[in-house]
């Protein structure tokens, strides 16, 4: 009895012990485009390259300011040189110090530096609007995914029912071959239907891995098998685009990243061929300069009095005797050594002036530097046009597809009713024994394929709507 009792406490604890399984986590479609802006590795590179537009933007102002510039030095003589402090030769070992301070501001150069700001604000205004397009792109990419995923996980879920439905038939038959109430031929028949139905569910199972595999590359994380997506409703979710080409087109103009990079770059272009023509002109700047220095072999003498001495000469004052001549003589203290700080006080010694640079001939470098700007603003057009002409011929392409999805989609739920109605019919005529093996596969067939056209065409439709919803700005989701 104790044994029992005991064995019911330790199951007693496991149970409440024991962590509940967590249920699994399905995505949600804002989800995964999250996880992509978040991970994908085109978005993060973008992201960094606009960054470093950004520090060019930067540094671009920051050359209007003056620069300032220090220098020190120390240096250890042996032998002959010339003292620093005294400037004359010397023969003694002495250590000396110099520092500087150097400090200049350009005045005027043309405007280069007012055009070159003007170049990387459109440069760095460019570099975004190329991160948002790379957004943009993953966005509708992963859209598209996960609309794959959801319609491989229907066509697997269909296949699965037809296999289902098969199987019951197979069971049937079976029981009526045991009773000797069929052909033999019919039961091998709808066996075989049976195994082409289950090879279908691993063709879809498949496709289902493949499509996941395809979306976790898109968002960057681990693969996973048990990666489960939130149904859509495919009712409001591919609402049909009824505006014309034209009209998109003009939206897209408005809305488009890429559109409005192109632009940006032949602005920036623009200020870069007006940098390279500053170059023609003189540069005139400020420039401001200090200097000091210390010697170990400088010396310096205190003064103590003044003596009024007579010498040995003598001197005539207005007649033939001769008067004593007298000096005065400063004496000093025995010279003693000039203090570190002293030094650098004493030997400081600045300057400041203006330099005019101006430009007579320099191979012609700068003629050239004005042509190769030329022709990269030449590019820059080029581009921008032949982005414009390219984004027309996509969208009515992307106009053509949904058009045609549109009419495929109608024209499958029409032959879906059919085969529908057909295949009820058949299906009871079978059962009864009105019709045989033959006869029913082959109704169930068309009818399991107009199933699968459905769910292409219906999937199709909705990736169509949602490229020309892309083009023209709207919400993807």
């Amino acid at each position: 009895m104790k044994n029992k009792i005991f064995a019911f406490g330790v199951a007693v604890f496991i149970i409440v012990s024991a962590k509940p399984v967590s249920a699994q986590k399905i995505l949600t479609l804002r989800q995964c485009i999250e996880t992509g802006l978040s991970n994908n590795l085109d978005v993060l590179q973008s992201e960094l390259t606009m960054q470093g537009s950004k520090v060019d933007r930067n540094q671009a102002k920051l050359n209007l300011l003056p620069f300032v510039s220090g220098n020190a030095g120390e240096s250890f003589n042996q032998g002959r040189s010339i003292d620093p402090y005294s400037n004359s030769p010397v023969t003694q070992n002495y250590n000396a110090s110099q520092f500087g301070l150097n400090s200049g501001v350009v005045l005027f150069s043309g405007l280069t530096n007012q055009n070159r700001i003007k170049q990387t604000v459109l440069a760095f205004e460019a570099s975004k609007m190329d991160w948002q397009q790379v957004k943009d792109n993953l966005t509708i990419n992963i859209i598209l995914a996960y609309l794959q995923v959801l319609s491989s996980d229907d066509q697997l879920t269909l296949a699965r029912n037809q296999a289902g439905l098969s199987g019951k038939q197979v069971e049937r038959l079976q029981v009526l071959d045991k009773e000797g109430a069929i052909k033999p031929a019919d039961l091998s028949t709808l066996k075989g239907q049976y195994a082409g139905d289950q090879l279908s569910i691993i063709n879809a199972e498949n496709n289902l891995e493949t499509a996941r595999l395809s979306l976790c590359q898109l968002m960057n994380i681990p693969y996973s098998k048990d990666l489960a997506l939130e149904k859509i409703d495919l009712a409001t979710f591919g609402v049909k685009n009824d505006d014309a080409p034209d009209k998109i087109y003009q939206s897209a103009l408005n809305s488009l990243a890429l559109v409005k990079a192109v632009d940006l770059r032949k602005q920036s272009a623009e200020k870069a061929l007006k940098v390279s023509q500053g170059g023609l002109f003189p540069t005139l700047s400020f420039g401001f300069n200090a200097f000091t220095n210390y010697s170990s072999l400088a010396r310096q003498s205190q003064y103590i009095n003044t003596n009024y001495l007579p010498t040995t000469d003598s001197a005539f004052a207005g007649g033939t005797t001769k008067y004593p001549v007298y000096r005065f003589q400063d004496n000093f203290t025995p010279p003693s050594k000039i203090g570190y700080k002293d030094q650098l006080n004493n030997n400081i010694y600045t300057s400041y002036g203006f330099t005019l640079d101006i430009p007579i001939f320099n191979r012609l470098q700068q003629r050239s530097r004005i042509k190769q700007a030329r022709l990269l603003l030449r590019g820059a057009d080029l581009i921008a046009k032949t982005t414009r002409t390219r984004l027309s011929q996509s969208i009515d392409l992307a106009y053509v597809n949904m058009v045609s999805a549109s009419g495929r989609h109608k024209a499958v739920l029409d032959q879906v009713d059919a085969y529908k109605e057909s295949f009820r019919a058949a299906e009871i005529s079978f059962n009864e024994g009105a019709i045989n093996s033959v006869e029913y596969l082959q109704v169930k067939n068309f009818n399991d394929q107009a199933n699968i056209n459905l769910i292409n065409a219906m999937y199709d439709y909705i990736l169509r709507s949602k490229v020309l919803d892309y083009y023209e700005g709207k919400p993807l989701w």
